[in-house]
């Protein structure tokens, strides 16, 4: 397939209130086109981010993948024949206390296909959550995606993984607030120029106590170039087609990943 359609889902969330937050991230999934093939929501998109506003809560709202929030959305993207991507806080099936911050992947059929526990965490979220170990590439048979997580946009090796396990596209659901809109943009070019590859940042909007977040969701494509961005300031469904022939494209005019020497990036 050399384009598909893809939905950013830029939402506020309200601390604590995963009923309401997942009710309005429905609401926002519906109203997408009927062709958008995948949808992503952003990082804590169900209970909100602020680590010290919800604290300890955060043991009380994870929930474990498959859970509440893969079997509501599971039966949306069924209904809608999209995949979708959410990021929620996880609770260890089998470890009592032990949280990571996790996105799941969901395929067209609602089935789950697999998650990523974010490697590399911010450093007060160190108080909460245990970092993952593993950056999967899943395959759902009309394109490769990979996905990371706000503070993993800082790592410029985990989009080279990704690129060369064959992700087509990366998605980062984030919770970026206002004042780092320069790290957001700047950082979301680079990753996708650097692998020549597609990215996508899908950022939080609102306010959590004294954190106001900064919006500015994107989709960037092989050569470095924003094709579309949402607004800094409201809630807004970003719909936008991405052409992953522009990968082969990139690729043939300048071998990047064909000339790479990881053996001497120690």
């Amino acid at each position: 397939m050399e384009e598909i359609l893809i939905g950013l889902v830029q939402m506020d969330s309200r601390p604590c209130e995963k009923e309401d937050n997942l009710s309005r991230a429905k609401a926002h999934l519906h109203a997408l086109p009927e062709n958008v093939q995948i949808a992503c929501l952003p990082e804590f998109f169900n209970t909100g981010y602020h680590l010290d506003l919800i604290g300890d809560d955060f043991y009380r709202l994870a929930e474990t993948i498959p859970g509440p929030t893969t079997e509501a959305l599971g039966v949306l993207a069924r209904s809608r024949k999209m995949a979708i991507l959410a990021n929620i806080p996880e609770a260890d099936m089998h470890q009592q206390g032990v949280l990571y911050d996790t996105t799941f992947l969901l395929d067209q059929e609602g089935e789950l296909v697999g998650r990523y526990r974010k490697t590399h965490l911010y450093p007060t979220e160190h108080r909460y959550f245990r970092a993952g170990d593993a950056l999967p590439v899943f395959d759902l048979g009309f394109v490769r995606l990979g996905t990371a997580t706000c503070f993993d946009h800082a790592f410029p090796e985990i989009f080279g993984a990704l690129a060369t396990g064959g992700a087509q596209l990366v998605f980062i659901p984030s919770a970026v607030p206002v004042n780092y809109e320069y790290l957001l943009n700047l950082r979301t070019r680079a990753r996708a120029q650097d692998n020549q590859i597609w990215v996508a940042a899908v950022n939080r909007v609102g306010t959590e106590g004294p954190v106001t977040y900064c919006g500015l969701s994107k989709v960037v494509n092989p050569r470095g170039e924003v094709i579309a961005e949402a607004s800094s300031d409201r809630e807004h469904v970003l719909v936008t087609p991405v052409e992953l022939s522009a990968i082969l494209r990139e690729r043939q005019q300048e071998p990047v990943l064909r000339t790479r020497r990881p053996e001497l990036y120690h």
